[in-house]
């Protein structure tokens, strides 16, 4: 995709330009994926009036055999691991004859801003603040036809642990289990560590995976997610193993798909982040459950699985068409566990058949 990247860095470059900056240094790995279609350990991203660069550390000859390497890009490499590829690029921005070089700083830590500093003192610095991560908010097809494969492998992979016996086995051998599948059925690894919670364990956002066994009665929360070509995507489900489930679990499942279902109807281009987060919200405070809900409904996915936007209380901002989010209520209940659904969709007007839903295993309560 080399006209694609080279796009979205003239893209940025106009953007900076206009804010008075001549050059732009982008450190962020996953800024740089993005821009360059590669991040290999330690670059950065030189975008000039010129000709823009990769700065790296070491030999890329070295490279390991299949690693990915930019093919629309000068490479500049300083030949071993040692040195900054932020600063010797900061001295070659001035070298070219820039004037303000646009930085991200909500990513370089103080020492780092100061050797840049130091290494070219009559080069301006200024904040280019979370520019490229706007930027990646609106997908385009090929990023939403990544995000749609990496769905369908976590629905495989989800669907075969369904088919298979629970009872007895830990939450650490089922979460393992479920990260070799994905590998199996192409993910290039998993999006993030695979969360399964059984019994009292269930429903809690972000559950480590323990030696507890699997019982029957319990319920069992599983968090998985594919990583395919960069791209990463996410899948929560609830299910009660061995038996019917109880009264309770039934009410408790119930009201939490509710509040879900809340969340992906709200998912309209022009919506407010935290009006989304407010319909699937009230659902679960009405009932009482307002202190077991989390701090977030919902989040951006793509290069990395917790991006823009955030579907919180206090999130600022309106949904743009062809953004791809989580919408993932919980309600977890200490002692007793709880339940929690998670799908990722791609913002989509009315007119376009609303939201689409990338993750489609059943979100019926099943009995496994």
């Amino acid at each position: 995709m080399p006209e694609v990247h080279a796009a979205r860095r003239t893209r940025l470059r106009s953007h900076c330009e206009a804010a008075g900056s001549d050059a732009v240094l982008v450190s962020r790995p996953a800024n740089i994926t993005y821009l360059a279609g590669c991040a290999p350990p330690g670059a950065v991203l030189l975008l000039g009036s010129g000709e823009d660069m990769l700065v790296r550390p070491g030999d890329p000859a070295q490279d390991p055999v299949g690693a990915p390497q930019p093919d629309d890009l000068r490479i500049h490499a300083l030949g071993g691991p040692e040195g900054d590829a932020a600063v010797a690029a900061t001295g070659l921005a001035a070298a070219g004859g820039a004037t303000v070089l646009a930085v991200e700083e909500h990513h370089l830590t103080v020492a780092r801003h100061r050797a840049l500093a130091s290494v070219a003192p009559r080069l301006a610095l200024t904040d280019l603040c979370r520019a490229v991560e706007q930027q990646r908010l609106v997908k385009d097809d090929e990023e939403i036809a990544c995000l749609r494969i990496a769905a369908e492998i976590g629905d495989q992979a989800l669907g075969e642990l369904l088919e298979s016996i629970l009872v007895g086995r830990t939450e650490r051998h089922l979460a393992l289990e479920l990260e070799r599948r994905l590998v199996d059925h192409g993910a290039e690894g998993p999006a993030f560590p695979t969360a399964v919670g059984t019994g009292p364990h269930a429903g809690r956002a972000g559950h480590v995976p323990t030696d507890r066994r699997v019982e029957e009665g319990d319920f069992l929360t599983v968090c998985l997610g594919a990583r395919y070509r960069g791209y990463r995507c996410e899948i929560g489900r609830t299910f009660v193993v061995g038996t019917a489930p109880d009264d309770w679990q039934i009410e408790l499942y119930d009201l939490v798909f509710a509040a879900q279902r809340a969340g992906r109807e709200a998912l309209t281009p022009g919506a407010e982040y935290r009006e989304v987060d407010r319909a699937a919200r009230q659902v679960l405070t009405a009932a009482g459950h307002g202190d077991g809900v989390g701090p977030f409904t919902g989040h951006g996915v793509g290069l990395e699985i917790d991006e823009d936007p955030r579907l919180a209380p206090a999130a600022m901002g309106k949904l743009d068409a062809r953004v791809p989010v989580t919408v993932e209520p919980g309600v977890h209940l200490p002692g007793r566990g709880g339940v929690r659904i998670d799908d990722t969709l791609v913002v989509r007007s009315p007119a376009d058949g609303g939201p689409e839903l990338l993750t489609i295993t059943t979100k019926e309560l099943l009995a496994l």
